[in-house]
C-alpha cells in the first residue's frame, strides 16, 4: 500500500479511537504539517467518512455521531505487528494472558478481509518467540491501574509486601511500567521513601488513585533507573571486573541483567554486587571476550573452580 493512503488511514483510525483530536495534535502524531493533514482529511471526505472540523480553543477533528466504519482494514505490516504482538503478550506474567490472546486473535480473525486471515495464522501457528519468559506470575488486578495512573500522572496508594514478607503502605508517583527479566515494575516517586524507587506488581495487593497529580521529570529514562537500581541492591559482595572488548559486544552478550557498563581505557567496566560469586562466576564464563577480575579476589577463586568442574565433566 502506498504510503500516502497508509497516512489517510491512520488519520482515520486515530480519529475512531479518540473521538476528537486538535489538529495539531494529528499532525504531531503522524508527524506531518498542517496543510498535508488537511489534504489527508479532504481524502478521507472523498472517500464518503463524514469528517467534522471544529475551530476554536477547544475545536479539533472528528468523525461524525454514529457512523460505523467497514471491517478492520490490515496492511500486510500491521497484520505482522497484531501476531507478533499476540503471540509476545502470552510470555509476559499475566495469569489472563493466554485466554485474553485466544480471544483477541479469534475476534480479529472474524472481522479482517478473507485473503489475511491465514497469513495472521500461518505467523501465530509457526513463529516461536524466544524471549524469557516470566518467572512471577501476577499483576492483573493492578497493571491497568497503574498503567492509566501513569498516563495521567494522578498519584496513588499503593498496598505492597517486600520481599521479606513485609507490609507498606506508601503514596506513590508511577512514572511508568516496564517489563524485565520475567518482572513486571512500576517506577516513579515514593512519598514514604522520598525518593525514586521501583516496585514489582506481582508483590503489590492494592492499588488505588488519589485525586492528586504529579510532574514527570522530563526525559526521565525508566529503563537506565531500573537497570542501575538493580544492579545496585544492597546485596553483600561488590564485583568488578574489566572487559577486554567493546561496550557493543559486552552489551549484547550481558545486557543489563548482571551489573552496570561503563566504557573505560582498555575495554569496558563491569560493576555489580551478587549474594553468590558461583553464581557470578557462571555468568562471565559465558563471555566470549577476555576478561580481568578487580575486585574481589575470591571471585578468581570461584572461576577456577568453575573451570575445574567443567575439566571434570569432560573426563568422566
Amino acid at each position: 500500500m502506498a504510503k500516502p493512503t497508509t497516512r489517510v488511514l491512520a488519520v482515520l483510525e486515530l480519529l475512531q479511537a479518540h473521538g476528537q483530536l486538535s489538529g495539531s495534535e494529528l499532525a504531531r502524531r503522524l508527524e506531518m504539517d498542517g496543510r498535508t493533514l488537511r489534504r489527508y482529511i479532504a481524502a478521507l471526505e472523498e472517500l464518503g467518512i463524514p469528517v467534522l472540523a471544529e475551530r476554536g480553543r477547544y475545536g479539533g477533528y472528528r468523525l461524525v455521531a454514529g457512523f460505523k466504519l467497514p471491517p478492520l482494514m490490515f496492511t500486510q505490516d500491521e497484520t505482522l505487528a497484531v501476531a507478533l504482538g499476540l503471540l509476545a503478550a502470552r510470555r509476559l506474567g499475566l495469569s489472563e494472558a493466554a485466554p485474553a490472546v485466544a480471544s483477541a486473535q479469534a475476534k480479529l480473525e472474524r472481522v479482517m478481509p478473507a485473503d489475511l486471515k491465514p497469513r495472521m495464522r500461518a505467523l501465530s501457528e509457526s513463529i516461536t518467540l524466544a524471549v524469557p519468559a516470566a518467572r512471577a506470575e501476577g499483576g492483573d488486578q493492578v497493571l491497568l491501574p497503574l498503567a492509566s495512573a501513569a498516563q495521567l500522572r494522578q498519584r496513588v496508594h499503593l498496598s505492597y509486601r517486600s520481599g521479606d514478607g513485609q507490609d507498606s503502605q506508601r503514596e506513590f508517583d508511577p512514572y511508568g511500567l516496564i517489563y524485565r527479566d520475567g518482572c513486571w515494575y512500576a517506577v516513579g516517586h515514593c512519598h514514604l521513601r522520598g525518593g525514586l524507587r521501583s516496585f514489582r506488581l506481582d508483590r503489590m495487593l492494592a492499588v488505588t488513585p488519589l485525586p492528586a497529580y504529579f510532574g514527570k521529570p522530563e526525559g526521565f529514562d525508566i529503563e537506565a533507573y531500573l537497570q542501575q537500581s538493580l544492579a545496585n541492591l544492597p546485596r553483600p559482595i561488590a564485583v568488578e571486573v574489566l572487559l577486554r572488548c567493546e561496550l557493543q559486544q559486552a552489551s549484547l552478550e550481558l545486557g543489563g541483567r548482571v551489573g552496570l557498563l561503563q566504557p573505560v581505557d582498555g575495554g569496558v567496566l563491569l560493576r555489580a554486587r551478587t549474594e553468590s560469586l558461583s553464581w557470578f562466576a557462571r555468568q562471565l564464563c559465558q563471555l566470549s571476550c577476555p576478561f580481568e577480575v578487580l575486585q574481589p579476589a575470591e571471585l578468581g577463586d570461584a572461576l577456577a573452580e568453575h573451570a575445574r568442574a567443567l575439566l571434570a565433566r569432560l573426563s568422566a
